[in-house]
């Protein structure tokens, strides 16, 4: 008897019976759509050939063609049934929540094609006006019918007089615009910009920067009732950019900013009195009357430092931008050069600018006020934050996006436009890929056209020629700018004030483009705007130097030309500039290793404040965790018996870490000094603690400290770990065990084990792999010894035989974190730092507490760090800055 063969049971899915009728579920359905579309009919080349057997040329040559057909028209039906919605055809950056359900959320040219995708699937496009009106949109509803007809009839009554004039022969005669700008207002605080009826109740106590509707649709913004500085600024782009932010900023295309709140002051009076006002602000005197300082005296160099109270405690207000206007010799202006008349002479009157951080502003207005006061003759004082805006833009493609979007206009004469001048060295520029290749601190001033007039922007072809270097190589070497740079018109009011209402409407500049030639751009007018700008390079404030970045300047109602020609930018290297929001300037100076103003400086007023907000903050998000899923401060184990985390976890205990009193329990919050209690703990008590010198120590600065001066001075320093862990916010900074030698032995080990970076001064060494060391290694070890250590240290494979010797965190060898006495200071930003490759952070440090021990002042040192919440240590270095 033969047995019948065994089943096939290798295969997961059975077999269907040959009797069972095709499925019809939609999935089945689904995959027979799809591979009948992708099936292509081929027809018999039997055809193509004779009775004979012979090939018919022509016969082969159709039935080709059919298939070729055939195959166009199978990619093309199985393109559609694979194909993705219309709302789904948009790029990430651009797509919006409801495009699924609302076709005007699609860009125009998928608006037709969306709408018969939604029709086909009944997709419900439920719009705003097709609801069912409430009681409360209904009465808004007869509310706007009622004026609609009131506007309706003063409309008529106007035109019924304007009819009569014209009937009496007076229509010719129509009022002009107005090119007087208001009379500015010395000594008194400028109102916000009326806005627009439209959007006036969203702008009740806070002003919108120039660009808020292009960052309202992309980027986060402060909550409505909660602004910042008095400003709806945007916080961060809406789709992930840590890391895009690090390659535009640092690799490939730029980053920009809309730096419209930086707060800018005007200073104007003779030469002689806005010396003193700035030798009262403690400007060195270097700046003031030496040689160092005679091109920014002259106009052409900007100046950054520190601003100081004149009087009391001589505490630092804020870092500024100062610059100079230019002062030209063959000037007629009666205001800013000296003419000799019948009965007495003028002095030359001058003007300088003072940009600085919107959280300082007032204090820096009151300051710079009072001493403007006190000069004889007295300067005038006016405040510009909503006369002149900025736009900030860093990284290689900074200075190409600069020049594509501005077109210089030559004020005056051809003639007198020299090669020399700023505006035709700017379109030179364009191949420079690190701003801090130019003089440090240039300047840069001249008047440029409508952007929107050469909208969209092209890319600028770089020169390829040997030549053209050179003479890029001679400009940046010679600078010329620093002689032939004119007075910028930025300076003048009315220049500003005529630019911003020469400004023609966009229906305006559509107009005029329609009537180009294709592919050209409209011809200039006299009539069109002559926008004046400055233009800034600043350089990284890092040693190791780094990537340059370019401020604009320009007048506020002209921002927002600027800002869409600059963002929508075709970059050479392919692309768009990307814009960036707070968070992200933050991490740009992260990554320099520069501390940010305000939250890198508590010792100063608007440092302070911002640490109150922060901490208010970060308990408020500690707090609303379950008990569960948060730490208990009160657990914390230090080791060798100590429990509990010194002072609050959430903030930087500076009280803590003045006179041992916690933030919990710090009396006299309302900055109101006890009879009983000492200065120095009223001040570590009040709403902002008596720190001073807050700033970039040098050691010529710290070596004449005096005890009494450094007991409440701390200073900010960079953080960078040895090993594993990456420095958080309210980290805690030891410095090394002072009390405890064999502690501190253990921890001097660390620095000296294996795999870790040796001092700079020593010989670099370089180790030879092993055969059977995995292909990266050789390679890393390969390139090591072409290029040479960038770190100057000895390169070891990581392999598990080079890190025995050092005890990891959780070995019982690894040591404990010194007592409370060594804590010097905080984290205020850390985080992994992507330009290092390693944890990263700045932090603060009190300067006495640092410097006892010492036998000199060192400008690096190793110190410990510490998570809040966690026992672990971590060994570090510190460097001021």
């Amino acid at each position: 008897m033969i047995s019948s063969p065994a089943p096939d049971t290798s295969r997961k899915r059975k077999q269907p019976a040959s009797n069972a009728q095709p499925s019809t579920t939609k999935h089945n359905a689904k995959r027979v759509k799809i591979s009948s579309a992708r099936a292509i009919l081929a027809q018999s080349s039997e055809k193509a050939l004779n009775a004979n057997g012979e090939l018919d040329v022509s016969a082969f040559v159709k039935a080709r063609e059919y298939e070729i057909k055939s195959m166009e028209a199978s990619m093309g039906s199985s393109k559609k049934a694979l194909a993705t919605r219309a709302f789904q055809q948009v790029p990430k950056e651009l797509r919006r929540r409801t495009a699924s359900h609302n076709v005007k959320r699609v860009p125009k040219k998928l608006r037709a094609r969306a709408a018969k995708e939604m029709k086909a699937d009944n997709t419900p496009t439920i719009t705003a006006r097709s609801r069912n009106l409430t009681s409360q949109k209904r009465l808004r509803v007869r509310e706007a019918k009622k004026l609609q007809g009131i506007a309706a009839k003063v409309r008529e009554k106007r035109n019924a007089a304007r009819a009569q004039k014209i009937l009496d022969g007076d229509g010719d005669k129509q009022p002009l615009p107005s090119a007087v700008p208001p009379k500015a207002t010395k000594g008194t605080l400028a109102n916000v910009p009326k806005a627009v009826s439209k959007f006036r109740k969203r702008q009740t106590h806070k002003a919108w920067l120039p660009t808020h509707l292009y960052h309202a649709k992309r980027a986060h913004m402060t909550p409505p009732k909660e602004p910042l500085w008095r400003f709806a600024v945007p916080l961060t782009p809406t789709e992930k950019s840590y890391r895009a932010t690090h390659r535009a900023g640092w690799m490939r295309g730029c980053v920009c900013w809309d730096m419209s709140y930086m707060s800018t002051l005007g200073v104007e009076g003779v030469e002689g009195s806005l010396l003193g006002v700035l030798r009262c602000v403690a400007v060195p005197e270097d700046m003031l009357s030496d040689s160092k300082g005679c091109n920014w005296r002259r106009g052409t160099r900007l100046w950054k430092g520190w601003i100081r109270e004149r009087d009391g405690s001589q505490a630092c207000i804020a870092k500024v931008d100062v610059f100079w206007c230019v002062q030209e010799a063959n000037s007629k202006t009666p205001d800013l050069v000296e003419e000799t008349t019948t009965t007495r002479t003028v002095k030359a009157r001058r003007r300088i600018f003072l940009r600085v951080h919107p959280s300082a502003f007032l204090q820096l207005w009151t300051e710079i006020l009072k001493v403007a006061k006190m000069q004889r003759p007295p300067a005038s004082v006016e405040d510009l934050r909503f006369e002149i805006g900025s736009i900030e833009v860093m990284g290689p493609g900074a200075t190409e996006a600069l020049v594509g979007a501005l077109h210089p206009i030559r004020s005056g004469n051809d003639d007198s436009v020299t090669p020399d001048h700023p505006e035709s060295i700017w379109p030179t520029l364009a191949a420079v890929t690190n701003p801090a290749t130019l003089p440090a601190n240039a300047l840069l001033g001249f008047n440029v056209s409508d952007p929107r007039l050469h909208y969209p922007p092209r890319t600028v072809i770089m020169p390829q020629s040997s030549s053209a270097s050179e003479h890029l190589l001679h400009t940046l070497a010679t600078w010329p700018p620093d002689k032939s740079q004119q007075l910028p018109t930025l300076f003048d009011r009315a220049a500003r004030f005529t630019a911003s209402r020469l400004l023609s409407s966009q229906k305006s500049i559509n107009r005029r483009k329609g009537t180009a030639m294709p592919g050209s751009y409209p011809s200039p007018l006299p009539t069109d705007p002559q926008i004046p700008i400055l233009l800034l390079a600043s350089r990284p404030e890092t040693k190791n130097g780094g990537q340059g970045s370019w401020t604009l300047l320009l007048p506020w109602k002209c921002v927002v030309p600027v800002w869409y020609s600059l963002l929508y930018y075709p970059l050479s290297t392919g692309g768009n500039p990307r814009f960036g929001g707070l968070r992200e300037k933050r991490q740009i100076s992260f990554e320099q290793s520069v501390p940010w103003f305000p939250g890198d400086y508590p010792g100063t007023k608007a440092g302070w404040e911002w640490e109150l907000a922060e901490r208010e903050k970060q308990k408020a998000d500690w707090a609303k965790r379950p008990k569960g899923k948060r730490i208990e401060w009160e657990s914390v184990d230090l080791g060798e018996g100590r429990k509990g985390e010194i002072g609050s976890g959430w903030t930087c205990d500076w009280g803590r870490l003045f006179n041992g009193t916690s933030a919990t329990t710090m009396p006299n919050t309302d900055g109101v000094q006890n009879s009983d209690d000492t200065p120095a703990q009223a001040d570590a008590t009040s709403d902002r603690p008596a720190l001073l010198y807050i700033h970039h120590i040098p050691d010529p600065v710290l070596s004449a400290f005096s005890t009494n001066q450094t007991s409440c001075a701390i200073a900010p320093v960079s953080i960078s770990l040895f090993h594993r862990g990456v420095p958080t916010v309210c980290a805690r900074i030891y410095r090394l065990p002072s009390t405890n030698p064999s502690l501190l032995t253990q921890w001097l080990a660390l620095a000296s084990s294996p795999g870790t970076k040796s001092n700079k001064k020593s010989v670099i060494t370089f180790c030879k792999p092993s055969k059977n060391a995995p292909l990266h290694e050789q390679r890393a070890a390969l390139a090591a010894s072409l290029l040479g250590s960038p770190s100057g240290g000895h390169i070891v494979p990581h392999t598990a035989s080079a890190n025995s010797e050092r005890p990891e965190a959780g070995d019982p060898r690894y040591p404990v974190v010194p007592n409370e006495e060594d804590l010097v200071g905080f984290i205020t930003t850390g985080n992994f730092n992507l330009g290092e490759g390693r944890g990263t952070g700045i932090g603060n440090v009190l300067v006495g507490r640092m410097l006892d021990g010492m036998g000199k002042v060192e400008k690096e040192g190793l110190c410990i760090v510490r998570e809040a919440g966690s026992g672990i240590g971590r060994l570090a270095r510190w460097a001021w800055v």
